[in-house]
């Protein structure tokens, strides 16, 4: 239990969270509407899969990532919590209109072979 609040005392990592409970995202479209580097945003997605808040899984060459369901499962007040009040975050509403723009962008196809995820 530790492990996971220590994950969620972090502003940015909660800003991961709030774009997640949209849908599934590769690491490269949360980079672009967090407008985060690679290394900034890989150590919080990491934080956040090693207390079990997230889970990951590969398309082709990329890394997704979602919340896990047994997270959600195991911590159902607490999940419901995040739901409700994640979208309270002052950075809310600019991180999802900054996720709608990159959306459609196929970000992914567009990176280079060397950097993948």
């Amino acid at each position: 239990m530790v492990e996971i609040f220590k994950a969620l005392s972090e502003e940015s990592r909660l800003r991961i969270l709030s774009l997640l409970l949209e849908r599934e995202m590769c690491v490269c479209e949360i980079e672009a509407s967090l407008k985060m580097t690679q290394p900034n945003a890989s150590r919080h997605l990491a934080a956040l899969k090693q207390c079990g808040i997230l889970d990951s899984f590969k398309k082709a060459q990329w890394t997704y990532y979602r919340v896990s369901d047994r997270f959600k499962e195991g911590h159902a007040a607490l999940w419901e919590y995040l739901q409700q009040n994640l979208k309270q975050l002052p950075s809310y509403k600019a991180d999802l209109e900054e996720y709608r723009k990159c959306g459609g962008q196929k970000l992914c196809d567009a990176i280079s072979p060397q950097r993948k995820h």
